[in-house]
Formats: C-alpha cells, structure tokens, sequence
C-alpha cells in the first residue's frame, strides 16, 4: 500500500462570528491518493470551500492536521507556508481570478516569475506548452478581457499547473461556465487525471460526478458520504 498523497487527520475549522463561534468543519478525516480525481459537493454552508482552503495553506485547522505529499501543511509557518504553496498547488477559482493588464501568456508565466521555479528563458516556452495542451495557445498574447469564459477558465487551469503541482485545487471552476462549455471544462480535467494529476475539485455540478474517481458529500461541516465512482 502506498501512502495517500493527502491525509486530512481530525479537522475541526471554527470561526467567531458576531452570533457567536461557528464550526465549518467538525472533526474530517479523509485521504486522498496521487492520480484521484475527487470532487467534494453538498450545500452552501457544508464547508467545502473551507476544507478546499485548509487543503491550500490559505487557512488553517482549529484543531488536526493536513499532510501533503509528507509535508505537515498545518505546521508551516507564514513564510514557508508561501513558499510551499507557490510549488505544491495550484488553484483555480470560479472567476477565472487573472490580471487583466496581463496577456494571457503572461498570466500563466506569474506562477514561475513568483517562486523562480523555472529558469527566466524557459518561462515563456514552457506556459506555451501548457496553453497547447489546454487547447489555447492560439489566444496567448490576448489580454482576459478579450477572451470567451471557457478561454479564460483554460488560462487560469494552465496557470495552475504552471509549476507541476502535486495537486489542483478548483474552487467552482464550472460555475461561471454555460453548461457545453463546463462539460468541457470537465473532460479536460478528466484528461489531467488520465496523466496522473490529482485533483479535487468544489464543485455543485451533477455531471461531474461522472468524470471523478470519488465523491465526498459534506453536510453540516462533517463527511456523511464518501463514495467511489
């Protein structure tokens, strides 16, 4: 057996809020392997985006531990908790989330520029290989504004992968989509998967069901299913 490439141990997640403290997640364990393809659902409130956040190093547990790839996400401090980041993840977020003084290439080369993960004269050729295989590298030197919502969701993907992240982290990345466009959206997550990506996605999309390996169901800040495909 090997180990899991994500172990969520006993997280708890617990916010003030002006009514008093509000618990998001309530004691969630769960493992996820290298090459799964997860998608977490349930309704608003359940605490996906929360687990997606702890997941990501932008938030942290009140109480358990995140592990990633071996490292004690939990445990980082600020400094080296950017730094892993800027490697270990990607994320792709429902408004496309890109600069819009930035052509579309450039976009996908500011993950490389911020961690200097890619020597400077390969940064371009390598954010062109990805926009290729995400079927976008005809709209490269296009600013966001001019480019259609499925475009820019491509942009946004390849610039999550910009830096070979162990794992994708997509916060909604169909809900800003017409429904052919994130049909399309899927498969081509399906396809990363089929190249040994992990993914875990947010998502309330029924039909993505059909493209992942597992679903976990959040209710009430707690699993309350975790079903394989």
């Amino acid at each position: 057996m090997t180990n899991p490439l994500i172990v969520v141990r006993n997280v708890s997640k617990t916010f003030s809020a002006a009514a008093g403290p509000f618990t998001a997640l309530d004691n969630v364990s769960l493992d996820i392997d290298k090459g799964e393809f997860v998608i977490v659902v349930g309704q608003s409130g359940s605490g996906k985006s929360t687990l997606l956040a702890l997941l990501a190093g932008i938030d942290r547990p009140s109480q358990g531990e995140v592990h990633i790839g071996g490292t004690a996400v939990h445990s980082l401090s600020e400094r080296d908790m950017s730094s892993w980041r800027g490697g270990a993840v990607g994320i792709v977020f429902q408004f496309f989330q890109l600069l819009p003084t930035l052509s579309a290439v450039e976009n996908v080369m500011l993950p490389m520029d911020f961690t200097n993960s890619w020597p400077a004269n390969k940064r371009r050729s390598r954010a062109l290989a990805l926009m290729e295989r995400l079927g976008v590298a005809d709209q490269a030197d296009k600013l966001p504004s001019t480019l259609s919502g499925g475009q820019q969701q491509r942009i946004a993907v390849a610039r999550a992968l910009a830096n070979e992240p162990a794992v994708l982290l997509a916060d909604e990345p169909t809900g800003n989509l017409d429904s052919r466009t994130a049909n399309a959206m899927l498969e081509l997550m399906s396809s990363l998967v089929q190249d040994g990506q992990t993914i875990v996605m947010v998502t309330h999309e029924r039909s993505a069901r059909r493209f992942a390996s597992r679903t976990v169901t959040l209710a009430d800040g707690r699993i309350v299913a975790n079903d394989d495909a």
